[in-house]
């Protein structure tokens, strides 16, 4: 029987398929033949629809989650984004601080030429001459940097930019009445206050006057 059994399994017919698209025969094109090769549809379970993913319910949880992931990358940039933007204000206001640091340091060892440059120019020494041009060039060059002075005969007087050394009267206003040495400002920065004498404002010489005169008509 064992014998018998090999001899027909070795006996059993081959099959070809013919998947030539044109009958050879007959010259007609052939009907295409159904894959019976593809994988399992939905009944056995790798479907979009057996796994769950085709459904409205699964779809809108699917849209939910990527919307979710899309605001928080969206805020994670948007983070980052203002983030930097401090960053690179905060590196320009202080490179200009540094900037500025240095120049008003430069230009405060100058002050003392402006000094003597004033005292020349009060003497009459600077009316005419190259030293005349050359003191010009000079201030003009430190104002274009941003140096500015203050300090001039009948400015309100100002505690922050001015230093008192003497004080005639005793009004609410008082104002400079003698400049004894400019002050200069760099920017916001104040390098030097100026020395001043302060004396009593119109207003208040006003206000004495008509006292006067008040108390001239009573004693008359």
């Amino acid at each position: 029987m064992t014998e018998d059994n090999q001899g027909d399994s070795a006996q059993e017919p081959i099959t070809f398929v013919d998947k030539r698209k044109v009958d050879p025969a007959t010259g007609e094109v052939r009907e295409p033949v159904a894959d019976t090769a593809a994988g399992p549809g939905p009944e056995g379970g790798n479907g979009a629809e057996g796994n769950g993913v085709g459904t409205p319910e699964a779809a809108e949880t699917l849209a939910d989650t990527i919307s979710g992931e899309l605001a928080e990358r969206t805020a994670d940039l948007q983070r980052l984004t203002a983030e930097y933007a401090n960053y690179r204000r905060r590196v320009e206001r202080d490179r200009k601080a540094a900037i500025d640091g240095a120049k008003a340091a430069v230009v405060t060892e100058l002050l003392g030429v402006l000094d003597d440059l004033d005292r020349a120019r009060a003497h009459g020494d600077l009316e005419s001459g190259p030293l005349k041009s050359v003191a010009d060039k000079l201030v003009d060059a430190l104002r274009k940097q941003g140096l500015e002075e203050f300090g001039a005969e009948g400015e309100p007087f100002d505690p922050t930019l001015h230093e008192a050394v003497q004080h005639e009267g005793s009004g609410a206003d008082p104002v400079l009445g003698v400049v004894m040495r400019k002050g200069y400002r760099f920017g916001d920065r104040v390098l030097r206050h100026a020395l001043v004498g302060v004396t009593d404002g119109v207003a208040d010489l006003a206000a004495n006057e008509a006292s006067d005169v008040d108390a001239n008509a009573d004693d008359n």
